[in-house]
């Protein structure tokens, strides 16, 4: 199962063709899905703002060498090792989603656009890291979800409260999670296999196609908000950006819809 290329064996019924042009509308959906969440919300204009603010009320200018090295620290720490989470657990339940997920979709890519036949045999590394990615999102998802939301694990609310705010992390619970099901089966001969592949692709369908709704184009913005944050702390001015979402205060306040979608 975990050296297997599903998508190969998959080129029985669904020719190559289709699965490659899933992936490219997948990859169209999410562009203008966030291209979309940066005009509705403005994000864009309000980083532009703060970020010519700063430069301009700061205490101190900020030269180039100085803005190459917080561009340097923003990648490393902020967005390579999550430094914006306090909480341990929190920080590496995040790392397991995120790079589970960049594991995940870079393999599904060079699976389904370079080894989608039997005909071309996959080097072992790419089932490995699609299988290892998905499982990776599992256990950061399924650890979050259960213990380490704000609401679950400081004020005692149910694990299966549902918020719009939600469908980011439960689509790609979900799609990780059919994935590993539908492999397996697939690799067994197990009847259910197709049926399995089906929720997959419901799952990636709403996670990609909902990303103005979703939280998916945060990833996108955190590294342009941390490197401004940065640049704030570095010219003296004081930064509009919040504290960290697991600072102590934090834990006494229960979860709310988000004000825009």
């Amino acid at each position: 199962m975990f050296t297997t290329n599903p998508f190969a064996e998959l080129s029985a019924s669904i020719a190559p063709s289709v699965m490659q042009t899933y992936v490219v509308v997948m990859i169209v959906l999410v562009v203008a899905g966030t291209l979309y969440d940066v005009v509705h919300k403005s994000s864009a204009k309000y980083f532009f703002q703060n970020w010519n603010k700063a430069k301009s009320n700061g205490a101190r200018q900020v030269g180039g060498g100085e803005m190459v090295s917080l561009a340097v620290k923003t990648a490393v720490v902020d967005v390579l090792a999550s430094g914006e989470f306090c909480n341990q657990q929190r920080r590496i339940a995040h790392l397991l989603g995120m790079y589970g997920f960049v594991a995940y979709a870079l393999a599904t890519l060079v699976m389904v656009f370079s080894y989608a036949t039997p005909a071309t045999p996959t080097p072992a590394i790419w089932p490995v890291l699609w299988h290892i990615g998905a499982l990776m999102i599992c256990v950061g998802g399924y650890w979050f979800w259960f213990f380490i939301r704000v609401d679950v694990a400081a004020e005692g609310g149910s694990p299966f409260r549902i918020m719009r705010a939600d469908l980011f992390v439960l689509s790609l619970l979900a799609s990780a999670t059919f994935a590993l099901i539908w492999s397996y089966l697939q690799s067994t001969g197990g009847a259910w296999a197709m049926p399995a592949f089906g929720l997959l692709v419901i799952a990636t369908t709403v996670l990609f196609g909902s990303v103005p709704w979703s939280k998916f184009a945060h990833m996108f913005f955190k590294p342009a908000a941390a490197l401004e944050k940065r640049m704030a702390e570095a010219n003296g001015t004081r930064s509009n950006l919040p504290p960290p979402a697991d600072e102590p205060a934090q834990f006494g306040t229960a979860r709310t819809e988000p004000r825009h979608y």
